[in-house]
């Protein structure tokens, strides 16, 4: 019996070493790397999962919402990938500055106190392309990373995962998912389509469509009458900036857990 004992242990330790799956030992090392919170929020069951995904599939770089840029340049170089704006982590950005002392209302709204709801009428806020400012995107956030500040939707990057519940909750589609390849991110913080006129009319910090952003970098065009921004491509250099500081009405300004405060426009 000891031999014949002896003999299957000897056939298992065989067969053991032979059917073993080698696992690469990248996998441990991007591991290491994640914030290992296991949130869900890439996709994955969690970040061992996460881990595994990546190292088969490096599309899925920056997937890792709550880890952020430092986390996808440190995968990036396990992995020795080339990071392209493609792979940044996406954020929430709320296309609109005004709060509720920039706005010019007709009337007081007081219907059901949803932003769904104040949509469905007209001739109550000017702007009918303005956050509206009951909150809808609030309610819908899990993880308290958004809030309604006098009257406008703030996002608070700490605490954003990325997982897009506020962008599929903004009846005015004013919440755009964008990579943020930097830890802060430019942005025109605006939707508005009235020609210049129109818009200084009704809001003190909407984009008049004037075209000097476009003059200082082919990243910025004029479409509709509103300054738009190519994030795909956003790098930071001296042109966006100067973009940013001719801006007349101020509605080019970073977004991000260190972002400066907006210029203030007299």
């Amino acid at each position: 019996m000891l031999v014949l004992g002896l003999g299957f242990a000897i056939v298992l330790l065989i067969a053991s070493e032979k059917l073993k799956v080698q696992q690469d030992e990248r996998v441990e090392r991007v591991l290491a790397a994640l914030p290992n919170i296991n949130c869900g929020a890439c996709g994955c069951a969690g970040c061992q999962e996460y881990a595994k995904a990546v190292v088969a599939d490096a599309t899925l770089l920056g997937r890792c919402f709550p880890g952020g840029t430092k986390t996808m340049q440190k995968v990036a170089e396990i992995l020795n990938l080339q990071i392209s704006n493609s792979h940044a982590p996406k954020r929430p950005i709320v296309h609109c500055r005004a709060h509720t002392g920039d706005k010019t209302f007709y009337a007081k709204y007081q219907g059901i106190p949803t932003c769904t709801s104040a949509n469905a009428l007209v001739n109550v806020q000017a702007c009918k392309f303005g956050c509206l400012g009951f909150g809808d995107c609030v309610a819908a956030c899990k993880f308290d990373a958004i809030a309604n500040i006098d009257g406008l939707a703030t996002v608070n990057y700490k605490k954003c995962t990325g997982c897009g519940a506020c962008s599929k909750a903004c009846p005015r589609n004013l919440i755009e998912m964008v990579p943020f390849a930097y830890e802060n991110m430019m942005t025109v913080a605006c939707s508005g389509k009235e020609n210049g006129k129109s818009t200084r009319s009704m809001c003190k910090v909407g984009c008049i469509g004037c075209g000097l952003c476009a003059k200082q970098t082919s990243l910025f065009t004029v479409e509709e009458n509103l300054a738009r921004l190519d994030y795909g491509k956003y790098q930071p250099n001296e042109q966006t900036e100067a973009a940013m500081n001719k801006c007349p009405t101020g509605v080019i300004a970073y977004r991000g857990p260190t972002a400066p405060e907006p210029r203030t426009i007299n």
